[in-house]
């Protein structure tokens, strides 16, 4: 109610704003004409002074320093050398960046399955201590004591060929030992020489880290440390994950020294949790294959992704398992290609699921079942449910014999129906309208340059009027009650079925002085009720009074004070209508104006606004 009375001020205003103009164009352009004229010898003035001013500079002289990112002290030293600390992915000036080396390609319709394995957190989210699991390597550190018939502490350090020296004992192999394990081998090595009295503590100090190549369909190929002991998803997010568009989620390689040891899928991962039990060691290599078979999911599913399917998983049964249909789908649309020739079929999922796919396909599951039961809504004034599930063909008399009513309070002889297609061809006439009003406004013909700028204020005032007119949502009312009969017609689904309250009120609004709700009296007029709303507006207009009845029947009532003769309005009022003043506008003086009104009228009758 308030967004309309707002909104009409807004067009009395922008009507106001385009009479005077239209009524003061000679005065105004001559106005205008000087005055920007005398803006333009400013300006030429100032830019005249200013360049006389400016002393020459020289592009030798311009100042070109700057500070380098990672450079020590955010600057370069006395000596030219530079900080080894990481930038934390800042590039240097002319150093490429992923915009600079990627090729530019249309993004894909969906997002790969198992993308989002990348957005985690799992790069950054290690365990404190070292993973049991982990495997001793060269250059680890393995605190040793020993005390009781013998006193030794030390921490050594695995040597390139995998031995701890301890003296007296000799060489003990650990490498690629478990962690949790490296105290029982050292331990067990230690009571073959001294068999009694010896108590020993083995623990692993430090873990080396391992540089592993990454290489293929990534978004930053290179090497990145770890440990031995993290997985390939690991080292994958810290190349910034797979290219989606050229990188294989399937086949991923492990190499080491040229063999492959082991491979990944991580489709594999996302169903079952499965990765390949790898302790990564120096050197290694993991090789991300090219992309697969893509069949795309449209809509429809649970998972509406791009997948990529091996060779004999590319069937229509796979992609159900994988896709996992929302409830209720019926049916499937597959459209691709089939020996260069443009493939489209429409099946249900039995049928889609005995097909064969082809790369390229894209699938969307639909929901096709022919409707035969919907929902019905109850609103206003009833004492029952308030939504009622009822069959296909169903009429307004069958629902109403089950409302159940208060006789005393709910006026069932007007009931009146808010049905969603008549709200969504409202609001398309509405928007036609506005589209009208725009095309006229900013097409208008020009003749100079003042009225260039009034033009240009006007269409600022349109357009505003415009913004706020398509905020108005329709109700979408069907009158189905008139003098006490009901038109027992077809329900559609999710209709609104309404029952007024039965009132002793004649509500007054729009262009009045004090807009509110009177007391109904039969032998008031519309007149009558004006006055005890405070009479018109300055603006209103005893011309265009609307009468918005109970059953949403609109009439038009008008008050002639120029005449003796039948000078309270027309129209009978009765208690529950809506009295709505209209403002008052001279449709004479642009076409503009004459579509504001249009488009107010439009607004008032299809919002059922009064306010």
């Amino acid at each position: 109610m308030f967004a309309f009375r707002t909104l009409v001020s807004s067009a009395l205003i922008l009507i106001v704003c385009l009479t005077a103009s239209a009524a003061s164009m000679a005065q105004s352009l001559s106005d205008l004409q000087q005055l920007s004229e005398q803006a333009q010898q400013q300006s030429s003035g100032t830019s005249s002074s200013s360049s006389s001013s400016t002393t020459q500079v020289s592009p030798m002289d311009i100042q070109t320093s700057r500070t380098l990112p990672g450079a020590r002290n955010s600057s370069i030293s006395a000596n030219g050398e530079y900080t080894t600390t990481p930038r934390s992915g800042l590039t240097l000036p002319g150093e490429p960046t992923i915009a600079d080396v990627f090729p530019k390609e249309e993004p894909l319709l969906n997002p790969p399955f198992a993308a989002n394995l990348f957005i985690g957190g799992f790069e950054s989210e290690r365990t404190t201590g070292l993973n049991e699991n982990y495997q001793i390597a060269p250059g680890d550190k393995i605190s040793i004591s020993m005390w009781g018939a013998v006193n030794y502490a030390d921490v050594v350090t695995v040597d390139n060929q995998g031995n701890i020296f301890i003296p007296n004992i000799g060489p003990i192999r650990v490498a690629d030992t478990p962690a949790g394990s490296v105290n029982s081998l050292v331990t067990s090595s230690i009571k073959s020489v001294y068999t009694n009295d010896v108590n020993i503590y083995v623990n692993l100090l430090t873990s080396t880290p391992v540089a592993v190549y990454i290489t293929g369909p990534v978004i930053r190929p290179g090497q990145y440390a770890g440990l031995a002991s993290d997985s390939v998803l690991y080292y994958l997010k810290r190349a910034g994950g797979i290219d989606f568009n050229r990188g294989s989620f399937r086949t991923i390689e492990i190499r080491r020294k040229g063999e492959i040891v082991a491979t990944a899928d991580l489709y594999d991962f996302i169903r079952d949790g499965t990765l390949p039990d790898l302790a990564f060691k120096d050197g290694d290599t993991i090789v991300v294959r090219p992309v697969g078979h893509r069949i795309t999911v449209v809509d429809g599913a649970s998972n509406s992704y791009t997948f990529e399917f091996k060779s004999d998983e590319l069937k229509g049964e796979t992609l159900l398992e994988y896709a996992r249909p929302k409830d209720f789908i019926s049916h499937v649309t597959v459209a691709g290609l089939r020996g260069q020739q443009q493939f489209a079929r429409y099946l249900t999922l039995d049928e889609f699921s005995a097909i064969g796919l082809n790369a390229g396909d894209q699938v969307s599951f639909i929901n096709d079942h022919p409707p035969t039961v919907y929902q019905i809504n109850i609103a206003g004034s009833h004492t029952g449910p308030s939504q009622i599930m009822v069959d296909k063909g169903t009429r307004l008399n069958d629902v109403l014999n089950y409302v159940q009513v208060d006789p005393q309070l709910s006026d069932i002889k007007n009931v009146y129906l808010r049905r969603e297609s008549i709200a969504l061809a409202q609001k398309e006439l509405l928007d036609q309208s506005l589209q009208r009003l725009e095309r006229s406004t900013f097409t208008a013909p020009i003749s100079s340059t003042g009225e260039g700028s009034i033009r240009v204020q006007e269409a600022q005032l349109v357009a505003d009027f415009i913004e706020r007119a398509k905020q108005i949502e329709p109700e979408g009312k069907v009158i189905v009650a008139e003098n006490g009969n009901i038109a027992n017609i077809l329900l559609e689904p999710n209709d609104t079925i309404v029952i007024p309250e039965i009132t002793d009120l004649v509500q007054v609004g729009g262009e009045v002085m004090i807009p509110q709700a009177v007391v109904y009296n039969e032998e008031a007029t519309t007149a009558d009720y004006i006055a005890w709303a405070g009479g018109f507006t300055e603006r209103g207009d005893d011309e265009r009074i609307l009468i918005i009845r109970k059953n949403g029947i609109v009439e038009f009532d008008s008050i002639d004070r120029d005449s003796w003769s039948d000078p309270e309005g027309k129209l009978t009022i009765h208690a529950g209508d809506k009295v709505v003043v209209l403002p008052s506008i001279d449709v004479k003086s642009l076409q503009a104006v004459k579509d504001i009104t249009q488009i107010i009228y439009q607004i008032a009758v299809a919002a059922n606004a009064i306010n």
